[in-house]
C-alpha cells in the first residue's frame, strides 16, 4: 500500500487545517469559502424520486437502467445541441472524481505515457497520472505540446480553479489538433452550467466536433448543477468506442451508481427548472462577494462561470489566506490548483446567504 501512496502529493486540504481553526475562532463564526460543496437543499422531485426507489434489493448495473440511459441523452441532445446520441454514447459514472482519478488506469496507461491537463487545475488530474505511473504534464495551449506518446488530454472548461471558458473557436482548434495527432480528449464540463459572463459550450456540440464524437468524451456531473454532490451522480457521453471498453472494465470492478440514485438522476436531468433556481441563488451570492472582495482591494480575474471567484492581492497566497482567516473567512490558496497560482485564492460561493452577508460585512 505504501509504494501507491507514495506516488501520491501531499493532500492539500490538509495544509488548510490551522487557518480552519483561526477562521473558526471568530466571535460570529466561520465563513468557509475554501470548498465548492453544495448547501442548499436537494429539490423535492429529486429526493421523491430517491425514495420513491429506495426498495431496491437487487444490484444496480453499471450502464444504468433504459430510463436512466435516455434521460442522459435527452439532457445531451436538448441541453449541449449534441446530434445523435444513443445509448451506445453515454455511460454513468459514481461520481466524476472516481473517473478522473482512475481514468488513466482504465485506459491503461502507464510508465511512459503521458497525461495532460491546465497548468491551473483540480490535482486529481495529476492524481489519476501517478496511479497509473504514467508521466503528467501542464500546458497553456494544449496544441503546443509535443503529441508523441500523449495518450491522453484534458479539456477543464469552465475552469476549476480560474471560471475561464474556453470559446467555442478555441475548442474547434483544439479538438481537431487532438484528431490529427490521434490524442484522447476528455473534456471536463462540471460547471457548464454555471456560466455567468460567458456561455460555455460543450465539445459534444457539432460546431466543436464537426458532427463526429470520435476521440472525444465530455464529463459531466449533477453535484453543483442539481446540489447532488452526497448522491455521487455524474456521467460521461461521447465516443462509443472509447466508452465501449470503460464500461466492460467498469462491469468488472463494480463499479455502478445505487439504483436509487439512478432515479434521482433522472429526476433532476428532466427538470431544468430547479437548475434555473439555483443558478439564481448563486449569481446573488456571486455579486456580493465580488463587490466585497473589490473593496476590500481584490482585482478578480477570469471568473467568468463556475462557483469561483479567482482572486488576488499581488501576494503570496498564503499570506492572504492568513489575513482572511483572521477575518474569519476561509478560502483556497490557489498553489492547490498548480504553481501559477501562488498569488491567487480561491472563493467559493457555496456558502448559505446568511454566511455570505457575514462574509460581506467582514470585507466592507
Amino acid at each position: 500500500m505504501s509504494a501507491v501512496s507514495d506516488r501520491l502529493p501531499t493532500f492539500p486540504w490538509d495544509k488548510l487545517e490551522p487557518y480552519k481553526k483561526t477562521a473558526s475562532a471568530h466571535p460570529d463564526g466561520i465563513v468557509d469559502l475554501s470548498v465548492g460543496t453544495p448547501v442548499d437543499p436537494v429539490p423535492e422531485l429529486i429526493q421523491k424520486a430517491l425514495i420513491d426507489a429506495a426498495d431496491s434489493p437487487g444490484y444496480p448495473t453499471v450502464w444504468g437502467t433504459p430510463a436512466l440511459r435516455d434521460a442522459i441523452t435527452g439532457w445531451v441532445e436538448r441541453r449541449l445541441g449534441a446530434r445523435e446520441v444513443t445509448h451506445r454514447h453515454v455511460l454513468p459514472i459514481v461520481g466524476s472524481k472516481e473517473l478522473v482519478a482512475w481514468l488513466p488506469t482504465q485506459l491503461g496507461l502507464g510508465p511512459g505515457d503521458r497525461v495532460a491537463h491546465p497548468r491551473l487545475a483540480y490535482p486529481t488530474y495529476e492524481v489519476g497520472a501517478r496511479l497509473a505511473r504514467a508521466d503528467h504534464e501542464v500546458y497553456d495551449d494544449p496544441t503546443e505540446l509535443d503529441p508523441r506518446g500523449l495518450k491522453l488530454l484534458w479539456l477543464n472548461s469552465p475552469s476549476n480553479p480560474t471560471g475561464k471558458v474556453l470559446a467555442k473557436p478555441e475548442l474547434t482548434r483544439i479538438v481537431a489538433w487532438a484528431r490529427s495527432h490521434g490524442v484522447l480528449v476528455f473534456s471536463d464540463e462540471c460547471y457548464l452550467e454555471l456560466g455567468w459572463d460567458a456561455d460555455p459550450v460543450s465539445v459534444l456540440h457539432p460546431d466543436v466536433n464537426g458532427g463526429s464524437y470520435e476521440g472525444i468524451v465530455a464529463v459531466h456531473s449533477l453535484s453543483k448543477r442539481s446540489n447532488l454532490a452526497g448522491y455521487r451522480a455524474a456521467f460521461l457521453a461521447g465516443d462509443p468506442d472509447v466508452l465501449g471498453p470503460l464500461l466492460q472494465i467498469r462491469k468488472h470492478g463494480g463499479m455502478m451508481t445505487s439504483a436509487p440514485t439512478q432515479a434521482a438522476v433522472v429526476a433532476a436531468l428532466g427538470d431544468d427548472e430547479h437548475v434555473r433556481v439555483q443558478r439564481d441563488r448563486y449569481a446573488a451570492r456571486r455579486d456580493a462577494l465580488r463587490a466585497a472582495l473589490e473593496s476590500h482591494g481584490f482585482r478578480i480575474e477570469h471568473s467568468e462561470a463556475s462557483l469561483y471567484l479567482w482572486a488576488t492581492k499581488g501576494e503570496s497566497c498564503w499570506t492572504t489566506v492568513s489575513a482572511l482567516a483572521d477575518l474569519g473567512i476561509l478560502v483556497a490558496p490557489g498553489d492547490f490548483y498548480g504553481e501559477a497560482g501562488a498569488q491567487h485564492v480561491r472563493v467559493a460561493f457555496t456558502a448559505t446567504d446568511e454566511r455570505v452577508r457575514a462574509a460581506v460585512q467582514r470585507l466592507t
